[in-house]
């Protein structure tokens, strides 16, 4: 099957190795890699899906629409090597049913373990204890603010918002630890959550409950702002807000009031403008630590989508259903 690259040669690199390229070869792909170091234009991707099959997209590409789609009237699917596929699948791939999969699984996996390492990490107060050993030399049983603010998982409980690939994820690498995990996700019923290790609640009592509140559900209209002053301020005195979400969930104003008033502290992968600028509350409230947007792959481990999509193509050409394939009923659910 014709297979058009359409990502550039600096985003191909990145993601698939060159053993990846050559096993989509081995099993019958005949490949198209634009070879230019940027993404190619529309008018580039029109010329070089003539013809194609199959299209592998990622970061950058241009929307699959208008001349770019008409150039491949034969074009069965779209394996787009990078999460979310709302900037590159438009409707008209839809209409003319052509089969969409993407990395979002994969992805979702590192943003997942960088949860769970954020959240002993929070727990342990380690950002904390380790200024308290440069600044008042070593200390092993000595009482103090600090020690006393250590945690460890046992008896803790964990609040997840948002059950898609991270969330699940993450509640999998949970069941390791003895600890309460709780979920609010209106796509998910009480033994769905059950299965997944978690207790089905609304986000009023997550926020209530919550030792570490991960933020982790998809950006869409319907989680605009949802974390706001009214629900802000219902965690409890202590807890940890992770968001490795988007910055728009959390209405960053009311979470500043928060945060001056030392009640809560937390851990920002992400933010409304990023970076923020530098009067910005978050770079300078003690309370915060920002981690500048790296909870998904950012080098090695871009390389599993590749791996991923690769074998998402041996599974297309087999006549197989793909693992990350989107069905477009959910897409006002997903990233």
């Amino acid at each position: 099957m014709k297979t058009v690259l359409l990502q550039g040669k600096r985003v191909t690199d990145r993601v698939f190795e060159p053993a990846q390229l050559k096993r989509l070869e081995d099993m019958g792909a005949e490949l198209v890699i634009f070879r230019e170091e940027d993404n190619a234009s529309p008018e580039e991707a029109a010329e070089l899906m003539r013809g194609a099959e199959v299209v592998i997209t990622s970061w950058g590409c241009p929307k699959l629409e208008g001349a770019v789609l008409e150039a491949a009237p034969d074009l069965k699917a779209v394996l787009h090597a990078a999460g979310s596929v709302k900037h590159v699948v438009t409707g008209e791939v839809w209409e003319r049913g052509i089969r969409v999969t993407s990395g979002a699984a994969v992805l979702s996996r590192g943003v997942a373990e960088t949860a769970l390492g954020l959240t002993i990490m929070s727990m342990k107060n380690f950002i904390g204890a380790a200024a308290a050993v440069k600044g008042s030399g070593w200390w092993n049983q000595r009482k103090d603010s600090v020690r006393d603010s250590i945690r460890e998982m046992y008896g803790s409980t964990i609040g997840v918002i948002g059950g898609g690939h991270a969330g699940k994820h993450f509640l999998h690498l949970l069941k390791g630890f003895q600890l309460s995990a709780l979920l609010t996700d209106p796509t998910y019923t009480r033994e769905m959550a059950a299965e997944a290790g978690a207790e089905l609640t609304g986000l009023e009592e997550l926020l209530r409950r919550s030792d570490i509140v991960m933020v982790l559900a998809p950006e869409i209209p319907a989680t605009y702002r949802m974390l706001g002053a009214e629900n802000l301020a219902l965690m409890k005195e202590g807890a940890t807000l992770i968001n490795l979400a988007r910055g728009s969930l959390i209405d960053e104003d009311a979470l500043v009031r928060e945060l001056q008033s030392g009640r809560i502290q937390a851990i920002l992968d992400v933010t409304v403008q990023e970076p923020p600028g530098a009067a910005h509350p978050f770079m300078t409230l003690p309370n915060v630590m920002l981690t500048g947007h790296i909870a998904g792959a950012v080098n090695n481990g871009l390389l599993a989508i590749g791996r991923f999509i690769v074998d998402e193509w041996g599974r297309l050409a087999a006549g197989e259903k793909m693992e990350g394939e989107i069905d477009p009923s959910r897409l006002d659910t997903l990233a």
